[in-house]
């Protein structure tokens, strides 16, 4: 059921009626990346930057090489810093664009794969974007906990990083799914039954996610995903 599921959504990402979303899942998750890196990166040049400036008072003119060399090693560091981080906000900031597509995605896989069952209702868009920003607080949270893990304990990091992004980014795309054919409690529940198979199904996200440069397909992967795999348990227990 699960490894349908993931082959299913393997096979829609590639065919035409993705095309048109996969090119603007694709622009939205980039513009939000380089709108977190310009972000980032004006914290600290206007916070982090002249307090640290502060530790380092002027320096003789025969030093100044040493800061010139200094300079160039502050920005170096400066840039893997902000690479590292952007990494992962990735995952956050798919759990925000996903919520603009999975309905366009749930409609065309429903039509496509699914046709003799109710067509699905697209959720209120107040309520959604309320839920994808509840999930975004999340998943926020989670990856800084992640980017610890890899500060303090490195050899932990990816396995925080598949389980905590395989539990929210699962829960958040099956209960998009769910509630297009459930009242929002009754999809809470039936999440809670099938929660094992959903984290599973998360994992397969995360791994997804943790893949450079496709990773910026994930929304949709992940969509096709628990429509595919919420269909096939709905069936299961009919």
């Amino acid at each position: 059921m699960l490894f349908d599921s993931i082959l299913l959504a393997l096979k829609r990402l590639v065919t035409p009626q993705f095309r048109s979303m996969l090119w603007k899942s694709l622009g939205l998750t980039v513009l939000m990346l380089v709108l977190a890196w310009l972000g980032l990166r004006t914290l600290f040049y206007t916070t982090l930057a002249p307090w640290l400036a502060t530790f380092f008072p002027d320096m003789p003119a025969w030093f100044h090489w040493f800061g010139v060399v200094g300079t160039f090693l502050f920005a170096l560091v400066f840039g893997i810093g902000l690479a590292t981080a952007l990494a992962f906000l990735i995952a956050p900031l798919t759990a925000l664009v996903g919520s603009f597509f999975i309905d366009e995605a749930a409609d065309i896989i429903e039509k496509k794969n699914y046709r003799t069952d109710k067509p699905g209702k697209a959720m209120p868009l107040g309520r959604a974007l309320l839920i994808a920003f509840r999930f975004l607080g999340l998943s926020l949270l989670g990856n800084a906990f992640v980017l610890l893990c890899l500060l303090f304990a490195p050899g932990l990091h990816m396995i925080a990083f598949l389980v905590i992004n395989g539990y929210l980014l699962g829960r958040e795309y099956f209960e998009f799914a769910a509630v297009r054919l459930r009242p929002e409690k009754q999809a809470k529940q039936f999440y809670q039954k099938n929660a094992l198979t959903v984290f599973l199904g998360g994992l397969a996200i995360a791994v997804f996610l943790s893949i450079p440069l496709l990773n910026l397909l994930t929304p949709l992967f992940a969509a096709a995903l628990m429509v595919h795999l919420h269909k096939k348990l709905s069936h299961a227990k009919a």
